[in-house]
């Protein structure tokens, strides 16, 4: 699948829809194409730590195999089984979704992109960030943060149009940008797909930030900066059909640290959001059929 974005500027954009094939093309001088290559279809490669015991079955404590080792493989295998279980709910609810596209909604963080990354791939999907889409619109040389800084409007009206294009289309997860929801336009769009709002804590993402050097500021005017887009767009975030927060995923698992749950953890709340929507709409359905 690939998606051609012509246009004379960034911020003055035109879409052309090219038949959908699976043939990579180059970007020319005066258009970008956004081909299979841009689309991030992650295989969840999760990699068995086998214990390696040489000693008999019934041999003394003095075994060579070391307690690290049989921790790592329980681990591994407990990792393995939460991928599985999110393939096998993605494979039953699959037939009812009939291709719908699916949308995250949120504050900015890894979390949530790698949540649209594994319901990709579980579901046979393709992958998109529409901040990533933007950025390559502007050149690829700088990043949204910079496009909204220098110019905010201009980000905007590209960001929609982004969104236009990709909610005519099907069979995707689009982790959408912080800000996607600022507009009644952008939200419109949304509602061609099934909407979920991924909830991080706020300080959770404040120590991504920092850590990942995206900012000079201090701890407090992180914070003080995700609160305040936090407060301009969780109105635009309730607004989606179903919300998968950390902290209630947390609490339910009987996680003590919320930095315990694990991608897979979300994924599978998501899933069973989307089909607890998919069965809604089945009774809607039914329900409007004549006798």
């Amino acid at each position: 699948m690939e998606i051609t974005l012509v246009h004379s500027s960034w911020r003055n954009l035109h879409f052309r829809h090219p038949p959908l094939h699976y043939e990579p093309s180059t970007p020319s001088h005066n258009s970008l194409t956004f081909s299979k290559s841009l689309l991030r279809h992650p295989k969840l490669s999760i990699s068995k730590k086998s214990v390696n015991c040489s000693n008999p079955p019934f041999q003394s404590s003095l075994s060579r195999c070391s307690l690290n080792d049989e921790f790592a493989g329980v681990e591994s295998d407990f990792e393995l089984s939460k991928s599985l279980a999110v393939k096998t709910k993605a494979m039953e609810i699959s037939p009812e979704l009939k291709g719908t596209s699916v949308f995250l909604v949120g504050m900015d963080n890894t979390m949530k992109a790698d949540i649209g990354k594994v319901l990709a791939d579980a579901l046979r999907y393709y992958y998109f960030d529409s901040n990533g889409l933007v950025e390559q619109l502007a050149g690829g040389d700088t990043t949204y943060k910079s496009l909204i800084e220098e110019d905010e409007k201009g980000f905007r009206e590209s960001e929609t149009e982004v969104l236009k294009q990709l909610s005519s289309m099907g069979r995707l997860v689009v982790c959408t940008g912080a800000g996607a929801v600022h507009s009644s336009t952008n939200l419109a769009f949304l509602r061609h797909g099934l909407s979920i709002w991924i909830d991080v804590p706020l300080f959770m993402i404040g120590k991504e930030v920092l850590d990942a050097a995206l900012s000079v500021s201090s701890s407090s005017e992180v914070l003080d900066e995700l609160t305040g887009l936090y407060e301009r767009m969780k109105d635009g975030y309730a607004t989606a059909d179903a919300k998968i927060s950390l902290q209630k995923v947390a609490t339910e698992l009987g996680y003590d640290d919320m930095e315990s749950v694990s991608v897979e953890d979300m994924a599978f709340e998501a899933l069973k959001e989307i089909e607890k929507l998919t069965r809604v709409k089945k009774m809607m359905e039914a329900a409007a059929r004549p006798f």
